[in-house]
């Protein structure tokens, strides 16, 4: 299959930091890299983020309709390349960091044929092959210009994008459908969750106001604590000799192996990493109103920013995973956390000590936990089916992209 350079096809222009930029520069909203990252089409009426740019910056990053935004750079190499199509657009969105705006020459493509191109397995083997980085992976912008296209005239090019419009359009409306019945699913289980660990009745409804009045409505024979009497910081750290192998802490699987093998792994040097045993609580404390705690069933250590908790006999610790999992103590912590960044709320170990915890008899606690562990079983055999079908349906996706871009599928 003859190809051309991407170069040739249209304008590329990486986006760098606007040094120039000040408060009384014009009000702009950015199109980041996560809006790019979730969406396959930007559109106008995306909830964007507002900056200030220089007017060089805007008219050199303005966003335009037919325009293609990449992600350029990042912590992992699965997430560089990311393409996404801009489909309508307003005078005031900006391209903004770690991106490449592609403004395609509309006269020799179809901007919707170059983004199943870009977005073609066969292009991601070549951001993978051609990305460099330790810290963070980037793609160099002539790396970007020399991408070989596949060679087809604007007749083939848009019966390509119709084609794949509709057939890929479908295979991404049936994942949208499996991701909603994976949150449905994990949402049900919070419900339950909260339900149980609280002793609410069948038909309570969750209120998020209950977030500043963690213990409201739980029985009346049950006593109260707090965080800092029952849960004892563990200072065991690796040393010369880790007992177990890396360890994270999943949002809805709580603490598993680590088998990332890229983005967020250990330093070469693990000596000052935390030690977890199995029935320790294990805590990032800067994801806890993310779910990002839970009970270790493993002997492993995790990174030394988080922390480990011996927890008292008063407590059954499955009783725990499932307590501090529960929806109202997410919301509690979102609550009671603290800092500037969004997805960085961190809550502190004194405000921690502070949380107050139910303290069922330790036979409801064993009941709970055992009703929480059978119907936690049944919604994960559900979610791996889900799971299963959605690797099916990515990998139907990307061969019918790259067979039909190359022109290994003809399309009527």
């Amino acid at each position: 299959m003859k190809t051309v350079p991407l170069w040739s096809l249209a304008d590329i222009r990486p986006s760098n930091v606007d040094k120039k930029s000040s408060p009384s520069e014009p009000t702009v909203r950015l199109v980041n890299y996560t809006d790019v990252y979730y969406n396959q089409r930007i559109t106008a009426d995306l909830d964007l983020m507002e900056a200030t740019a220089s007017a060089d910056h805007i008219a050199r990053f303005g966003v335009r309709p037919g325009d293609l935004i990449i992600t350029k750079d990042s912590e992992t190499s699965d997430d560089i390349g990311i393409p996404a199509l801009v489909e309508s657009a307003s005078d005031d969105m900006v391209c903004a960091y770690h991106l490449s705006l592609l403004r395609p020459y509309t006269d020799r493509v179809d901007p919707r044929f170059l983004y199943w191109c870009l977005d073609s397995s066969d292009t991601k083997g070549y951001w993978l092959t051609a990305s460099f980085g330790v810290t963070r992976v980037s793609i160099p912008i002539g790396t970007v210009a020399r991408l070989p296209i596949p060679a087809f005239d604007r007749d083939a090019q848009r019966q390509i994008a119709d084609y794949l419009d509709r057939e890929a359009g479908g295979i991404d409306a049936m994942l949208a459908q499996l991701e909603s019945l994976t949150d449905e699913l994990q949402d049900r289980v919070r419900i339950v969750q909260t339900r149980a660990v609280f002793g609410l009745a069948e038909n309570a409804a969750h209120r998020r106001s209950e977030a500043h009045s963690v213990l409201s409505g739980i029985p009346e024979h049950w006593d109260r604590t707090k965080f800092g009497y029952d849960f004892t910081e563990s200072t065991e750290r690796n040393g010369d000799d880790p007992p177990g192998p890396l360890l994270s802490i999943s949002e809805y699987r709580g603490v598993e192996l680590n088998t990332r093998t890229d983005g967020q792994q250990a330093s070469l040097d693990v000596s000052k990493y935390r030690v977890v045993r199995p029935g320790q609580l294990a805590a990032n404390m800067m994801w806890l109103n993310h779910g990002g705690l839970g009970v270790s069933s493993l002997t492993g250590y995790i990174s030394p920013d988080y922390k480990a908790f011996w927890i008292s006999d008063r407590f059954e610790p499955r009783y725990v995973h499932h307590l501090f999992r529960s929806s109202r103590y997410i919301d509690y912590f979102a609550a009671i956390a603290t800092g500037v960044r969004p997805n960085a709320q961190r809550v502190t170990k004194t405000v921690l000590d502070a949380t107050p915890v139910p303290l069922p008899p330790l036979d409801e606690q064993i009941r709970i936990a055992d009703e929480l562990d059978e119907a936690t079983t049944r919604v994960d055999a559900m979610l791996a089916k889900v799971a299963d079908l959605k690797s099916l349906l990515l990998e139907r996706r990307a061969a019918l992209i790259t067979d039909v871009v190359t022109g290994k599928k003809e399309v009527a």
